[in-house]
């Protein structure tokens, strides 16, 4: 049976290596005993032990010699009547007790540890400057202070470093995160947001513009000290408060704000090691709120240079119109390299890409705008999208092929990256496109439930070896095509199958009728995982028809007689669109690249006119020689035919079909209608044949 006899319990703060231990009969003499309670009671087994005497039933006060420890006494076994003194066990814990001096220090200390350790685990955890604030004072109140605050410089809160103020220069702050317990009054003081209302130099704000901490253990001193209006000191005093210290933000050399304290309530003021143990805590919160201010300036930079290398959002094309949504990715990865592009193509095709390169940060977006520059280059080729992503890809196998021992990480982003290349034709009404390893686009025709269109998967660039199959799908007028990037579809668990029939759902639900942007922006916001993982993009576009009174077409068999038979039709089609004022030069063109074709190349030769914003027109032949543009001496008899067509037209190129090759012009209509109408009604339309 253990039960306690005499003395008071341990003190709280004592620890079990601050006990000792001591086992005595009941005259006294020690059985057994602690090494430690040997060293503080002078005693040994089979001695009487004089300090615990009083302890014992029947005995008088404790002895002076234990003056500055505490008793526990347990009553280990009861002495059966008639027994020996020697069979009764009493068990005696003994304690020292702190002082007053001793117990405050090591309060003192337990305060330090818990402030320290909260400020090691919540204290840049983020990195986001005002995260980082809200941290600090959720830190500091109630343990420590009433009420907390912290004032940030402006640049610090975009990024970018303050002044130096041993330079002379100026710091306006602004009120950035605010704490407070209940009790304190606070009425009237600087909200979240609002700007730090200037106060005079003086000998008590002198040390923080030095880096160095301001106790303040009477407000009083401080109000008359500031020299601020009423209203003013109504901002930055709290009523309730009779203490305060105030500690500057200070790291790498520069003061990036002041994190004040002030308590009200707790009758205890502010003393010198209070504000010590705030400097260690504000000390480490520096360094924090640097770090995001060096993080915010890098992430703003990444993400201007990312949306300055990315087209604008919304276009409009003969072709089509477009509109776009990007958004960086969350959660602290910071942005990577997804992108978007339309090119404007010749005969009123335009090109629509969308890629996603491996990574996230500065190197991702170098290496999407090295991809991004590519395809463009590419594009300007007119290749089709096959050809166009095997060029590309031989591209990143080529930057692969050359990294050494200080290679760039975006060479290595290149490496696994993701593209989709599809071009659309009004005239025809067809789209090709071909994948690197990046998911398709999905149709939404007139009428009809948006489908994903089929095709065949390609690999990611940098694979090698491997074809890229080009798919060929009808696109009629008034149709929608959505290009996106991983992002928007895939989640934390991988399920990318699910995100797009979320996606697929949500284009099905789109009002038709509103202005693209606003169907863009409304799909977006609606598929976005709540917690994107990576960055996200989108790009819609409502394609366009070309009404076939704005096309004129014909086939010429490999006949030089039948050029002058060319040049008439060119001159009556022009006259019925009423472009007379450009029929001298279009019958040129069309006679040299006509001649041409059925000298070099043979037939049947085709010969196409498309009116729209500008003059186009084309001569196609079934070669596959690429023509050069040279300039012929003044001895040769031919060899002025392209340098003609050059110095004549806007603008000259060639394309490679299945079939051969086409050579297309193209004119300003200068005083004529620039925007004929579209055909917006449903159904693939034919080009109107003359012969």
């Amino acid at each position: 049976m253990r039960e306690p006899e005499h003395g008071g319990p341990r003190p709280a703060s004592a620890s079990v290596s601050d006990v000792a231990a001591v086992v005595l009969d009941d005259e006294g003499v020690v059985i057994a005993c602690s090494g430690a309670a040997a060293a503080m009671l002078d005693c040994s087994p089979g001695r009487l032990c004089p300090p615990l005497l009083a302890l014992l039933p029947g005995e008088g006060p404790p002895d002076g010699a234990a003056a500055g420890l505490a008793f526990e006494v347990i009553r280990l076994r009861a002495r059966a009547r008639g027994a020996p003194a020697s069979d009764a066990r009493w068990l005696v814990l003994v304690t020292p007790t702190a002082t007053a001096t001793e117990a405050a220090a090591r309060d003192s200390a337990r305060r330090r540890a818990a402030l320290s350790h909260g400020a090691a685990a919540s204290i840049g955890a983020s990195l986001d400057v005002t995260e980082t604030a809200e941290a600090i004072v959720e830190l500091l109140v109630p343990g420590f202070a009433d009420l907390a605050t912290v004032d940030l410089a402006e640049p610090v809160l975009v990024g970018e470093e303050p002044a130096r103020l041993d330079a002379g220069g100026d710091v306006r702050l602004w009120r950035t995160a605010s704490a407070q317990s209940a009790e304190i009054a606070a009425e009237g003081l600087l909200v979240v947001g609002e700007a730090v209302p200037p106060v005079a130099d003086s000998a008590v704000m002198r040390p923080l513009m030095e880096g160095r901490a301001v106790l303040v253990a009477d407000v009083a001193v401080l109000r008359e000290a500031l020299g601020a209006d009423a209203e003013s000191l109504r901002q930055l005093v709290p009523g309730g408060a009779h203490s305060s210290v105030a500690v500057p933000l200070h790291a790498r050399g520069l003061v990036l704000g002041c994190v004040t304290v002030w308590r009200g309530p707790r009758p205890s003021a502010f003393g010198e090691e209070d504000a010590v143990l705030l400097q260690d805590v504000v000390s480490r919160a520096a360094l924090g709120v640097d770090n995001a201010r060096r993080y915010t300036r890098e992430h703003r930079s990444v993400v201007a240079l990312q949306r300055s290398l990315l087209p604008r959002s919304s276009w409009d094309f003969p072709a089509a119109q477009t509109a776009a949504a990007y958004q960086p990715a969350g959660g602290g990865l910071g942005v990577g390299g997804d992108w978007f592009d339309v090119i404007s193509l010749p005969s009123l095709r335009v090109a629509f890409v969308v890629g996603d390169v491996v990574g996230h940060g500065l190197d991702a977006t170098a290496a999407m705008a090295r991809l991004r520059t590519a395809v463009q280059t590419l594009a300007d080729l007119d290749l089709d999208p096959g050809e166009l992503l095997t060029h590309l890809d031989d591209l990143v196998l080529g930057l692969s092929s050359e990294r050494t021992t200080g290679e760039s990480p975006s060479e290595l982003a290149v490496l696994g990256a993701t593209c989709l290349y599809a071009v659309y034709d009004p005239v025809t009404g067809e789209c090709s496109a071909a994948t690197a390893g990046h998911p398709p686009p999905a149709l939404l025709a007139p009428d009809e439930d948006p489908v994903f269109v089929g095709m065949a998967p390609g690999p990611p660039l940098g694979v090698g070896g491997m074809p890229f199959e080009v798919t060929e799908f009808g696109v009629r007028p008034g149709s929608m095509l959505a290009f996106f990037t991983n992002g928007l579809v895939g989640s934390r668990d991988g399920d990318i199958d699910q995100g797009m029939e979320k996606l697929r759902s949500s284009l099905a639900a789109a009002d038709r009728d509103l202005a693209l942007a606003e169907i863009c922006r409304g799909t977006f916001d609606s598929v976005l995982p709540r917690e994107p993982v990576d960055d996200v993009a989108l790009l819609l576009a409502r394609t366009h028809g070309l009404s076939r009174g704005h096309i004129a077409q014909w086939e010429l068999e490999a006949d030089l007689s039948l050029v002058a038979h060319a040049r008439e039709l060119v001159t009556e089609q022009l006259s019925d669109w009423q472009l007379d004022d450009l029929a001298f030069v279009t019958e040129l063109v069309a006679s040299e690249l006509v001649t041409n074709a059925i000298r070099y190349a043979g037939g049947p030769v085709g010969l196409r006119l498309i009116r729209d914003r500008k003059l186009i027109c084309e001569v196609s032949d079934p070669s596959s020689t690429q023509p050069r543009l040279r300039r012929a001496r003044e001895t040769d008899e031919g060899g002025r035919g392209l340098f003609l067509v050059a110095q004549l037209t806007d603008r000259w190129g060639c394309r490679f079909t299945r079939s051969g090759k086409t050579i297309w012009t193209e004119q300003g209509l200068g005083e004529a209608d620039p925007a004929p109408r579209h055909d917006a009604a449903p159904g693939r339309r034919s080009p109107a044949w003359k012969r």
